[in-house]
């Protein structure tokens, strides 16, 4: 099994990228920010059967992190990464530093308004600035023809796609579905810092908001499908239910329109961490 090759700065990366668009090869980018898992190795292995060549970055960025907690709690696991990367496999791991992705100096953000403001964008203030803004660059550094994106995070898939639309960046965001694990839960890194317990208890909310958007197409109130589901999450032993939200799958603003796509999207706390899922109504 062949490691992929590491890249630390943008020049080393851009000369492999160069060469292969030279022989007229379409590469893709699956930006990460590491300790991987088989919903990354999804995004991974659908680049690899649509692309010539493709690149995973790593890279925890601290933008996007309102909490230094949360920031210095990130699990780094590299050289485990690259050895799972390895096997669908990638051309190449681009993990820059921190100092390479916002050098001295560095004072320029991205905001994409609207999409990003509710929800998420009201639970974690300047988030969505920080995904933006290292997406706009990512996609800028690596010159990727196509970029993949999990849609366990909906929200932060829709960001991007605005913001591809809307500074016509030569990129196709491609949106992969949600990897779960066999009881249902949404796989995550935030995942492996649940207990034992906690750990049997967290399928429940994909249970709840199934169950819940059910209810909808079979004609009960949104409020009412809704207070049920948020009943049982916390009969289950979660401390809090951030929201359940039925939204507008695109602009996710509120939607009672059922001849529209829709998604319900969730967020709740379970054993001190914060999980998040969605499904389409």
């Amino acid at each position: 099994m062949t490691m992929p090759v590491i890249l630390r700065t943008v020049a080393e990366l851009r000369g492999h990228v160069r060469a292969w668009k030279a022989a007229g090869q379409t590469v893709g980018v699956v930006p990460t920010m590491g300790a991987l898992h088989e919903g990354h190795l999804s995004l991974a292995r659908r680049a690899r059967a649509e692309c010539g060549r493709v690149i995973t970055t790593i890279f925890v960025n601290p933008k996007q992190f309102n909490n230094p907690e949360d920031l210095k709690k990130y699990p780094r696991t590299e050289e485990a990464d690259a050895a799972l990367l390895a096997t669908v496999p990638v051309d190449v791991i681009f993990a820059p530093s921190p100092e390479e992705v916002y050098p001295e100096g560095y004072s320029t953000n991205v905001t994409v308004a609207g999409v990003s403001e509710p929800l998420e964008g009201k639970m974690r203030p300047g988030h969505f600035d920080g995904v933006a803004t290292v997406v706009t660059k990512l996609f800028g550094m690596t010159m990727a023809d196509r970029g993949y994106f999990g849609q366990k995070d909906w929200q932060q898939l829709q960001v991007v796609q605005k913001l591809v639309l809307d500074l016509n960046l030569p990129v196709q965001v491609v949106g992969c579905e949600t990897i779960r694990e066999a009881d249902g839960l949404a796989m995550s890194s935030r995942n492996i810092r649940l207990g034992e317990a906690a750990r049997q208890q967290a399928p429940v909310l994909y249970a709840a908001i199934t169950a819940a958007a059910d209810d909808i197409r079979a004609g009960q109130s949104d409020r009412m499908a809704i207070r049920e589901a948020a009943e049982k999450m916390r009969a289950a032993g979660f401390e809090r239910v951030e929201y359940i939200e039925l939204r507008d799958a695109g602009t996710l603003l509120p939607s009672d329109d059922p001849t529209r796509p829709r998604r319900m999207l969730a967020a709740a706390w379970l054993d001190g961490v914060r999980l998040i899922d969605n499904i389409p109504v």
